[in-house]
């Protein structure tokens, strides 16, 4: 995988084979970061990278200038990789190993996005499950948006009024707005 863009551009990060992870795709991953350069000032971001996994988006966005950057995964391994790649190119990343829920369920901090790229094979019932722990927990501030990459076997617009879904191939990207929920 490599950093797109910002001030570590081009970088190559090798993760470990061991990691239980898929890497969002650089084509996915600029489709991503296109559209959110078109609605938010990057600089100005507080970001929950939900399911980090190798840390990918967390680097993009710490690479951009986001204002901060919390990285959650519940693989220790995954954290110890983060820490280490964000300690090697000097970025502003937070780390914490916990549970998905646990931490919706118990953090009290706000985000402006938070983008969550769960395993491929969560349920329907699972990703609905996550968003309505957000929409509980009031974690998502009044403008923001939750990002989730997930098959596109799923469709999370049969159950959100007003969600921007696009698809990748067999990966798909739901934009829900703090409104819609």
């Amino acid at each position: 995988m490599r950093i797109i863009s910002g001030s570590k551009k081009s970088i190559l990060i090798k993760a470990p084979k061991k990691l239980p992870v898929r890497p969002t795709t650089d084509k996915v991953k600029e489709s991503l970061f296109n559209i959110i350069s078109n609605k938010f000032d990057i600089a100005e971001l507080i970001v929950l990278d939900l399911f980090s996994g190798t840390g990918n988006i967390s680097y993009e966005f710490s690479s951009r200038g986001c204002k901060e950057v919390l990285s959650v995964d519940n693989n220790i391994n995954c954290i110890k990789f983060i820490n280490k790649t964000n300690f090697e190119l000097g970025l502003k990343i937070n780390t914490k190993k916990i549970d998905f829920k646990k931490f919706l369920i118990t953090n009290t901090k706000r985000f402006d996005i938070i983008f969550a790229d769960p395993p491929y094979n969560f349920l329907l019932k699972e990703y609905i499950e996550m968003i309505n722990l957000i929409k509980e927990g009031e974690i998502l501030k009044e403008n923001g948006e939750i990002i989730i990459e997930h098959s596109s076997k799923i469709l999370l617009s049969e159950n959100y009024n007003e969600i921007d879904e696009r698809k990748y191939g067999s990966s798909s990207l739901s934009f829900i707005k703090k409104a819609s929920l």
